[in-house]
């Protein structure tokens, strides 16, 4: 065991590659916060997080001025512990999006260094369940593009070997979103998953309408319906729904999947690591979800899960959507539809430093020790 040393806070700002639009927002920049955590041996993790274009700056001082502070001289293989001191540390201002993102970027630099040390890849060393994981695409998905641009796409990546589309929807009438999905099940016939997501566009009276219609065509979850904290409003749609209810994506912390498994209000939880603060939580949510029968399908950073979905026994799918082809050299395994995870120790992710150091955010690089 080595204790930390040095500890190096950046952060670098990623265009996504295509327009990327949903039912309440246009994602517009993904600020990339990376933490490299030295350890007293010479050996390092690398982390990191994501917005979609507000908070990044946040996030940074708090790294810098809370949570970084906090590690040097500390054992480096005791990541509850660590995860819990820093938690505390920031109890004024937990549970929260701002705090789980930078806790997110240090607790995946130090399963980063431990998998390292220890010579495995992440997928084993954290459980070790499965060596493969289907792909759905949500690419091809997006709210802005029409009927047939989402029919074409559909059928190019059923081609591929991929299992899914996600489709947005939230268009202003229940009749467009209708035709959309009309669309691409014509497209691609029966045997083929369509996902939906509202990004949290509806009422609980909206979302039950559109719920109905989903079951017209087969949808096989609909993602995030109603706001995220109306924990009530989707017990009432799960009963009502014939299509599974997939939430997660904005909550950020453990409890809160809690109650949302405690009260059956989702049939799929979509933990996303860098909003529930690390891979710590990630994998507690996930047995969570496996001890209520639950499926976990996580949201986004594919790059990342396609590690952890192979480490529980309870993950049906891995969402595509690239993220960090700008900055690393290592890609995702993709076989005819089906990913597997990282066989290189760590978390499997090849940086491209020259190019992330030409790109960092100014003002947001910072080393403690």
């Amino acid at each position: 065991m080595a204790r930390i040393g040095e500890v190096e806070i950046l952060m670098v700002d990623l265009p996504p590659a295509v327009k990327r639009v949903d039912a309440i927002q246009s994602f517009e920049s993904q600020e990339t916060p990376i933490v490299r955590i030295t350890d007293s041996d010479g050996a390092e993790g690398i982390g990191y997080a994501y917005t979609i274009g507000t908070g990044g700056p946040a996030v940074i001082r708090m790294l810098e001025r809370t949570l970084g502070p906090c590690l040097p001289g500390r054992e480096a293989e005791e990541i509850n512990g660590i995860w819990r001191d820093l938690l505390f540390s920031t109890h004024a201002t937990a549970v929260g999006a701002i705090t789980s993102i930078a806790l997110a970027a240090i607790d995946t630099a130090l399963w980063d260094l431990r998998c390292k040390r220890a010579g495995l890849p992440l997928w084993q060393l954290a459980g070790g369940s499965n060596a493969e994981v289907p792909l759905y695409t949500t690419e091809g998905g997006w709210l802005h593009l029409t009927a047939d641009d989402l029919a074409e796409d559909a059928v190019a990546v059923k081609a591929k070997g991929f299992t899914g589309s996600k489709i947005k929807i939230g268009k202003p009438s229940i009749a467009e979103d209708r035709a959309r999905l009309s669309a691409v099940r014509e497209a691609v016939g029966e045997d083929f998953r369509i996902m939906v997501d509202a990004n949290q566009a509806f009422d609980l009276a909206e979302a039950r309408r559109r719920a109905d219609m989903l079951a017209d065509f087969g949808v096989h979850w609909f993602e995030e319906p109603m706001p995220a904290d109306n924990i009530g409003a989707h017990v009432e749609l799960v009963r009502h729904s014939r299509v599974p209810i997939a939430v997660g994506e904005s909550m950020y912390s453990l409890s809160q999947f809690k109650d949302y498994l405690q009260f059956g209000a989702a049939s799929i939880i979509q933990t996303d690591v860098a909003r529930i603060g690390g891979i710590t939580q990630w994998l507690k949510a996930a047995h969570l979800a496996e001890g209520f029968g639950v499926s976990i399908c996580p949201h986004f950073l594919m790059e990342l899960h396609v590690s952890l979905v192979c480490a529980v026994p309870n993950a049906q799918t891995l969402e595509f959507i690239p993220q960090l082809d700008a900055i690393t050299t290592s890609r995702l395994d993709i076989r005819g539809g089906t990913a597997y995870p990282p066989s290189s120790s760590g978390i499997g992710i090849d940086w491209d430093w020259d190019v992330i150091r030409g790109r960092i955010v100014p003002g947001t690089h910072f080393t403690l020790s």
